[in-house]
């Protein structure tokens, strides 16, 4: 059983997300929190497994409470749950201690995928920021991936993340022809020839180095 906590200031929310969460067999809300002070309370008193924690509350906020949970409680898993996604945000909130971060307009399943993996001691940072995220890491006229377009970079984090050019079509709703002029197009700025060597040049380059995305609901 995956104890959560719900921590964010509007009520709607946590009662929409109790609502959905308590569907799920494995899934068990032991407390709901308004603001930061309170969410670390809390947790020191409920132990819960995973916190859902918005970021803009009232009090220390949830960037404060994260730090003082990773700092005190570190067998407690974060999930970020916010309608902020700048990469700068994101960046903050994982060095402070959180296991993950996604966006309040992910799928409903996808936020259950999110805290099941969180859970289970991994990394889940929605494509989006992820895409944000590696970005900024290799934002260097030196960097073999800076020239690449934004639609470019998304394709390749795609497919270094095993995601079949099928599945990208299906999700960025291109046709595959589509894609295929994309992935070729990529390949030619990047000097590589295959999805094993695109992968390799990525590693090297920081495109995915320190954490894992996940993948995009459609």
């Amino acid at each position: 059983m995956i104890n959560v906590l719900i921590a964010d200031d509007h009520h709607l929310v946590r009662a929409s997300i109790a609502h959905l969460l308590n569907q799920e067999g494995d899934i068990r809300i032991v407390g709901e929190a308004d603001d930061g002070e309170s969410a670390v309370a809390q947790s020191r008193q409920l132990r819960p497994d995973v916190v859902l924690m918005d970021i803009r509350m009232p009090g220390i906020g949830g960037l404060e409470a994260t730090r003082r949970l990773h700092r005190g409680m570190e067998d407690i898993r974060v999930l970020i749950l916010t309608a902020h996604m700048e990469d700068n945000v994101a960046r903050k909130m994982l060095e402070a201690g959180a296991t993950g971060f996604l966006s309040k307009g992910a799928e409903p399943a996808e936020m259950i995928d999110a805290i099941r993996q969180v859970f289970l001691g991994n990394r889940y940072i929605s494509q989006e920021i992820a895409q944000r995220l590696a970005l900024s890491n290799f934002a260097h006229k030196d960097n073999p991936f800076a020239p690449l377009s934004h639609r470019e970079l998304q394709i390749a984090l795609m497919i270094v993340n095993c995601q079949r050019v099928q599945e990208i079509s299906d999700r960025l709703h291109l046709s595959p022809k589509t894609v295929n002029t994309y992935r070729y197009r990529l390949f030619d700025k990047l000097r590589v020839g295959t999805d094993v060597e695109l992968t390799h040049l990525a590693l090297r380059h920081g495109l995915v180095e320190g954490f894992e995305t996940a993948e995009a609901s459609p």
